[in-house]
């Protein structure tokens, strides 16, 4: 009898966690359907081009900084733009390794009647766009942090993660997991960093960024 009731228990607690997790998954499935019948030509072009710039942006503001630390021989603004590309790196490296962990499918290849507009190819989980950029946002929040800074970071950093919904490639806890990873990796490189560096301070490294 008690074996009974311990199989029991065991079987309702593995059904209800499989019951959440489908429901949840039919959320997202919800949320994108919506998104697709709301598209128009216009928005549509618009969310692509904000996709599209993803890439581009995570690469070139690292850049950007490491080079005008290099012209001005300004070893604090070195020290932040490397610390710009080990986030970006740090966050690619844990987003493609979950990834191939998860395996999950693109919601456009299991969802009847949903059709993507854009380029997504590999596994769904997380989403890498959305990591790249809210590492960025973050890093270089993080790095400088003023108001002017953080609002177009983050306001295009959510774009990013907008579209990858909008145009049917990503479920919304792509997005999230996405988002949750590439701030992660921005603040545990800044942690890692203000540690590093304050064995050896001077007046220009005990600027508040580090």
């Amino acid at each position: 009898m008690c074996k009974s009731m311990l199989l029991l228990a065991v079987c309702f607690c593995c059904f209800k966690q499989r019951a959440v997790c489908q429901t949840r998954y039919s959320l997202d499935q919800h949320i994108l359907m919506e998104m697709m019948e709301s598209r128009t030509s216009g928005k549509t072009s618009v969310m692509e081009g904000i996709s599209n710039t993803t890439e581009m942006v995570s690469l070139a503001v690292p850049l950007a900084v490491v080079a005008a630390g290099l012209i001005d021989n300004n070893k604090m603004t070195l020290k932040k733009g490397l610390y710009l590309t080990e986030t970006a790196a740090a966050s690619l490296f844990v987003t493609f390794g979950m990834k191939y962990a998860f395996q999950r499918s693109r919601p456009y290849s299991v969802t009847p009647g949903l059709t993507k507009v854009s380029g997504g190819s590999g596994p769904s989980f997380p989403s890498g766009h959305t990591s790249a950029a809210f590492a960025t946002a973050t890093s270089l929040t993080l790095a400088f942090p003023k108001w002017y800074v953080a609002v177009p970071a983050y306001a295009w950093a959510a774009s990013v993660g907008y579209s990858r919904m909008y145009l049917g490639v990503h479920y919304p806890t792509d997005v999230l997991a996405g988002a949750v990873i590439g701030a992660g990796s921005a603040w545990l490189m800044y942690k890692a960093n203000k540690w590093l560096f304050k064995k050896k301070p001077s007046a220009q490294e005990l600027h508040p960024a580090f």
